[in-house]
């Protein structure tokens, strides 16, 4: 039983992209996490170590957000 929600399928620039965005998604949160809980990478900062690996976190899940932003004069 087809549905409308799954008759329309994306164009392989957006499906590209979409890919793209995603791993990019996941390299932000992998080295956010990396760089709060690894010891050995900057060792001497203390709280701004965590900041900035919150920051980096937030960052990604920014840019994973806005993939799902529709362009003006986009079609569904």
């Amino acid at each position: 039983m087809p549905s409308e929600f799954n008759s329309k399928q994306k164009s392989l620039k957006r499906r590209f992209l979409f890919i793209l965005g995603a791993a990019a998604f996941v390299c932000y949160l992998a080295f956010g996490l990396l760089v709060i809980f690894w010891d050995e990478i900057l060792p001497d900062y203390g709280y701004k170590k965590v900041l900035f690996g919150c920051l980096l976190i937030i960052y990604g899940i920014y840019r994973f957000a806005r993939l799902f932003k529709k362009e003006e004069g986009e079609e569904e």
